[in-house]
């Protein structure tokens, strides 16, 4: 047996790959996307009545993709998405959009890469709004968020209007989330698939921060590998099997067949 240590780029190109070999993509149109992000939003527990919103930009020019308003994120279907200008009037479908979505339209001019925005009241994550505190990475989980996610100190109000947009988006930056204090969050992906992973693992994240606090300060992952771990977990094979699996598992799970008598 060779007893050669390989570097670690070895393992990770092979990985890679292997990946893209084997971890073939699930062909859905944007609006099944939509709704399976939404119920995966629902099955994580980040719903707050109709407070949050998810979108997709349109390759319609100025225009994005949208829940009707009036719906929560469990009771997304296909046909429950509205396609929208810029002075959120509908373009496709029936219903009226959330009309705090406007802020979105802010980010997505300011960012041609961003093209999904998903943003809610979560609890975990919205306790950290409230207590005006950023994310602290400090486990492997939290890495995809590692000098990624922003911080807002202060409340602009209800975003309904253009002045929150110029701030949020403004205040997010070149960076894939941020979260706002006495607010909550927001995350901005080259996907609705990635909007999605990062909405999960920072709320994730924000549960983990908040009980690891009960023990004393936190101590940050090294920089160096949290960007190597960031940059692993982001790799688009992995983000789309999760979102995969997680769609799997908005439909409950399914008993083992019975073995053969």
């Amino acid at each position: 047996m060779d007893n050669t240590l390989r570097e670690k780029a070895y393992f990770d190109t092979r990985a890679t790959q292997e990946m893209a070999q084997h971890l073939r993509a699930v062909p859905r149109s944007i609006q099944e996307t939509m709704a399976y992000a939404c119920r995966i939003l629902a099955m994580t527990e980040q719903e707050a009545g109709l407070a949050g919103q998810i979108s997709v930009r349109s390759e319609r020019p100025g225009a994005y993709w949208t829940l009707r308003f009036g719906l929560g994120f469990d009771e997304a279907t296909p046909d429950d998405f509205i396609e929208v200008d810029r002075d959120l009037h509908t373009l496709t479908g029936q219903g009226m959009p959330n009309p705090a979505t406007r802020f979105h339209l802010w980010v997505y001019e300011a960012r041609p890469d961003v093209q999904s925005i998903i943003h809610t009241h979560s609890p975990w994550a919205s306790a950290l709004a409230a207590a005006r505190q950023p994310l602290v990475i400090a486990q492997m989980d939290m890495t995809p968020l590692h000098d990624d996610c922003a911080f807002l100190g202060e409340w602009p109000g209800v975003p309904i209007a253009d002045q929150e947009g110029v701030i949020i988006s403004g205040a997010l930056g070149a960076k894939r989330a941020i979260i706002l204090a006495h607010h909550g969050y927001l995350t901005a992906g080259a996907s609705c698939e990635e909007a999605t992973y990062l909405s999960v693992y920072l709320e994730r994240a924000a549960r983990m921060q908040i009980r690891a606090q009960a023990f004393g300060p936190l101590t940050p992952v090294d920089d160096a590998l949290a960007r190597e771990a960031h940059d692993y977990l982001l790799k688009p094979s992995i983000v789309r099997a999760t979102f995969d699996y997680w769609c799997r598992q908005t439909h409950g799970i399914a008993p083992l067949p019975r073995p053969a008598r």
